[in-house]
């Protein structure tokens, strides 16, 4: 799929799920997605990306999974498996180090952190569509984690609400790379827009190309 044109004032970064837990050594999903992240280089890739919408004026918004709380989906009468392993692992436990943001990637000022999503879409139960209309935007790149499952849902459901999507196959992770693959060469393909490297998105963000 081809590099799209970028325009700052509509155009967004949205950041899915950057935490501790997933990001970072010593969090509780890194052990499980570490393998991935550094063959394709996660964390310098996403920090390029971070930079450089920041440096071209494009805004910056924050897709946060739930915060773990005691009693969180016990009562539920259909929790999924992700949530299952969530009320055994305590992931991104609120008030505790890996439910805290990844310091490369904490929100700045006019950045917008939307409500916490439960499940896998950073769209369902949140404010994260109001957010972005408001603020005029129609095209997204999306990067963050993980690949297969809240990137990929938020991505198929901002397609369904009408955005542009952008994904970025070397800004995300899986638990494997069968799940990159499955996320990007067997599911992606059906909605997304654009499916593109880090190095495309520099470029087509670089201001030469705008």
């Amino acid at each position: 799929m081809g590099v799209s044109s970028y325009e700052p004032r509509s155009t967004a970064l949205l950041f899915v799920d950057p935490y501790n837990d997933f990001l970072s050594e010593g969090g509780k999903a890194w052990p499980r997605v570490k393998t991935v992240a550094e063959q394709v280089n996660l964390l310098d890739h996403l920090r390029a990306i971070v930079a450089t919408v920041r440096a071209a004026g494009i805004r910056l918004f924050i897709a946060p999974h739930r915060r773990w709380e005691a009693g969180d989906y016990e009562s539920w009468a259909h929790p999924n498996p992700t949530q299952q392993g969530i009320m055994q692992r305590h992931t991104f436990a609120r008030g505790e180090w890996g439910g805290d943001w990844h310091p490369d990637f904490a929100p700045q000022a006019g950045d917008i952190v939307a409500k916490e999503h439960w499940a896998q879409s950073g769209f369902a139960n949140t404010d994260l569509d109001q957010q972005l209309r408001q603020h005029g935007i129609t095209h997204l790149i999306i990067v963050g984690l993980l690949a297969n499952t809240c990137v990929d849902s938020t991505a198929r459901y901002a397609m369904e609400l009408g955005y542009h999507v952008t994904l970025v196959r070397d800004a995300t992770a899986a638990y494997s790379q069968e799940l990159m693959h499955a996320a990007h060469e067997l599911s992606a393909p059906t909605f997304a827009h654009a499916i593109l490297t880090t190095a495309d998105i520099l470029s087509a963000l670089s201001p030469s190309k705008r």
